[in-house]
């Protein structure tokens, strides 16, 4: 719990004070071109989801990234690996930063726009809550595909059944083990004969 919260708590002061930053130095400035232009530093406003998706549902995102949060804290609960900790306090770090500017920042609270700063080649504007959630999302995948639990365990396949043994009919047919059974009617009517010769 303390190292989920731990991660969660820097992505969030990173993603705020990247964004004041931003907002503060870059609102009366053209875009800056960097590492040959293939990262851009520019400042728009982002009324959607993460990479500018749903840009008319500012509503329906903030309250799944509530949603979000109320989740990742419950389930902190049974977590006691580190991996875990890591992936779960990146994507809480990254749901808080932007529920942050949906709640505080204009038009309104709950409708307010994700400050984007960061840009790269045929790709959407993004911010750092972004790339932490995104990270995130990779690490849950991985983990929950090489079979870790959230308490550190690896789930193991169960082993696969023993080939059913071949069926030894010598139990099941007395006459198969004691050679005399399959005689013994014979003999009794010989033993009947007896009395009359």
């Amino acid at each position: 719990m303390r190292l989920l919260l731990t991660v969660a708590l820097v992505v969030v002061l990173l993603d705020q004070i990247s964004k004041y930053l931003i907002v503060r130095n870059m609102s009366t400035r053209e875009p800056i071109a960097l590492l040959g232009g293939f990262l851009t530093i520019t400042y728009t406003r982002n009324p959607g989801a993460a990479f500018s998706l749903g840009t008319g549902f500012t509503f329906l995102f903030t309250g799944v990234a509530l949603a979000v949060v109320v989740v990742i804290l419950r389930t902190a609960t049974r977590l006691f690996s580190i991996w875990w900790a890591l992936a779960l306090g990146a994507l809480l770090g990254g749901a808080i930063g932007n529920l942050a500017d949906r709640m505080f920042r204009a038009p309104g609270v709950g409708r307010g726009y994700v400050v984007d700063w960061i840009q790269l080649p045929h790709f959407a504007v993004f911010n750092l809550a972004d790339s932490a959630i995104s990270c995130a999302a990779v690490a849950i995948v991985l983990l929950s595909l090489l079979g870790y639990d959230l308490d550190g365990r690896r789930a193991t396949r169960p082993a696969k059944a023993a080939p059913a043994a071949t069926t030894d009919h010598s139990a099941s047919d007395p006459s198969a083990s004691d050679p005399s059974a399959s005689d013994s009617p014979a003999s009794g009517s010989e033993q009947e004969k007896s009395p009359r010769e």
